[in-house]
């Protein structure tokens, strides 16, 4: 800790529409690739804490999925979870695209800003993609200015995820913004998740990469088996058994591939990401099933995994 600067710690709500970059921000600001990122919608279902900590500041991001009109038991799920993560928060963190007309979902995000009750600091993402780049461009400027009127944010910080533009800057408006306080994880903590949630989130999010829009808004993932050497000594690999759950055979039959290429490679690198991530050797095993219907049921929605 910086001598005489008191030490914060609290919890950050990022939120935005889907497909702004609120995860690839909290992995810039981590400087690890801790959630799942893709350019599909509904990347993020589950609100992840995820554990910022510095000599000054313990931040909790709690990652949650994009805003939007829910039109099944799954996309009331995702809102119950925004809903938690900003009623427990210190702070909210709202993340648009920069430059972007908000657009539907990006007047809903606002509307739940005015009514948050929390400080907002506004980080205006992908700036790197407008024609005048740096924080003074007039274009910057004319989009911003309706918006501040609207839900008039503590702060405004321009960022680009992918190139790490101003993500210092963010971390220090929110630090700013939570209590006076010692730190809430240990200091060596990224997330609080299990690894089984962490491995059906890794397993999703090649599925995203991998596959086209058809299938990533019908597939979840449940791990049905998950042993580990820390758990059972007798073991050298992990074994990890999961159901691939879609909503019909044609989604079943994109994601297997001819002579099963598709699921091949979803395994491949799954499997290569939990032995990053878990520090131990892993043995996979994916089986793809059809549920009909499955994001309308609240039983199968929670069957996926999805549940408070």
């Amino acid at each position: 800790m910086s001598e005489g600067k008191s030490f914060r710690a609290g919890f950050v709500a990022l939120v935005g529409a889907p497909n702004v970059g609120k995860s690839s921000i909290i992995n810039a600001m981590l400087g690890e690739r801790a959630v799942a990122v893709s350019d599909k919608p509904q990347t993020t279902r589950n609100a992840v804490r995820c554990v910022l900590t510095t000599g000054d500041c313990q931040l909790v991001i709690v990652d949650t999925p994009g805003i939007h009109k829910p039109r099944f038991a799954l996309g009331e799920f995702m809102t119950r979870e925004i809903e938690s993560a900003l009623e427990s928060a210190d702070v909210a963190c709202l993340v648009l695209e920069a430059g972007r007309p908000l657009g539907e979902n990006g007047a809903r995000v606002c509307v739940r800003m005015e009514h948050a009750g929390l400080p907002v600091v506004l980080a205006a993402n992908k700036i790197d993609k407008l024609s005048s780049p740096d924080n003074g461009g007039e274009d910057f400027w004319r989009w911003l200015e309706p918006i501040q009127k609207r839900i008039h944010p503590a702060a405004v910080v321009p960022v680009s995820a992918l190139y790490g533009t101003n993500i210092e800057t963010l971390r220090d408006e929110l630090a700013n913004r939570v209590p006076e306080g010692g730190p809430i994880y240990p200091d060596d903590v990224l997330m609080d998740t299990t690894e089984r949630f962490l491995a059906e989130e890794i397993i999703r999010e090649r599925i995203l990469l991998c596959t086209e829009q058809e299938v990533p808004h019908s597939v979840a993932v449940r791990v049905e088996e998950f042993k580990s050497p820390d758990e059972y000594r007798e073991l050298k690999k992990a074994v990890i058994r999961a159901d691939i759950i879609v909503e019909r055979s044609g989604q079943k039959g994109i994601l297997i591939g001819e002579r099963g290429s598709k699921l091949k490679q979803i395994k491949a690198e799954a499997r290569a990401e939990m032995e990053r991530r878990f520090g131990y050797p892993v043995t996979l095993n994916l089986w793809v099933k059809v549920k009909p219907g499955w994001r309308k049921s609240i039983t199968e929605i929670q069957r996926a995994g999805y549940r408070r």
